[in-house]
């Protein structure tokens, strides 16, 4: 696992005013806690922490240098622009070399499955417990030959040598379906055909039982006038 130096600086002011003054100047407002000492308010510079991320993934371990101080941290919690993407705010958690700590790994197909499967990806990540200093960029899944009923599940997955599995051992991480044969492809379709069909009929149908010359709603009663101008003239 790759290590990233990052220079920190303290921050003194807080809130959105000061915050955009700190991106502004290319760094991202963030925050240091961990092994009970106080939560430490620091900024990064912008673009070494993103190429961090970048190259070492979303568990990256970071050498932060403060004050001439240099501390192990963890990636816990990024705020990125919904719009921008940019970083705008990170939480670091404080590790030391040789102690376990829990971190969501994602998962990465590689191979192909037999002809006729279709993989299901179900999980994303699963979680972990590792040394902090030795944590996976990812965990890789062989679907090689795989057809369909064969699901792969979290027990199933090889993990790092040390790490160990905190995700339920039974949940399943890719099923596999089977591809739908030349045969039920032409029954579907013919089946949505007679389906669209049954739907014109019956709009011809309307169409037909509303056309000119038909009279809609009640015919009026002219008997009824004729008696009316009758008991008038009475």
């Amino acid at each position: 696992m790759a290590d990233f130096r990052l220079v920190a600086e303290s921050r003194t002011e807080f809130g959105k005013g000061s915050a955009r003054r700190t991106r502004r100047a290319g760094r991202i407002p963030a925050v240091l806690y961990g092994h009970g000492q106080d939560v430490v308010h620091l900024s990064l510079p912008a673009r070494e922490f993103a190429a961090a991320l970048r190259n070492g993934g979303g568990n990256v371990l970071l050498t932060v240098v403060l004050d001439g101080t240099e501390q192990l941290a963890l990636t816990k919690a990024v705020q990125r622009d919904p719009l921008t993407r940019t970083h705008e705010h990170v939480d670091l958690l404080l590790v030391r070399r040789g102690e376990k700590t829990t971190v969501d790994v994602p998962i990465v197909i590689v191979g192909e499955p037999g002809v006729d499967a279709i993989p299901n990806h179900q999980l994303n990540t699963v979680a972990i417990e590792a040394d902090a200093t030795n944590l996976p960029d990812t965990i890789e899944v062989d679907v090689t030959g795989r057809t369909a009923g064969q699901g792969i599940t979290a027990g199933d997955l090889v993990l790092p040598r040390g790490a160990t599995l905190v995700t339920d051992p039974e949940a399943l991480v890719i099923g596999f379906l089977g591809a739908p044969t030349a045969e039920a492809l032409e029954a579907e379709l013919a089946e949505a055909e007679a389906e669209a069909g049954i739907e014109r009929e019956e709009s011809d149908a309307a169409q037909e039982g509303t056309g000119e010359g038909d009279i809609v709603g009640e015919p009026q009663d002219q008997g009824s006038g004729e008696s009316m101008e009758s008991a008038e003239k009475g």
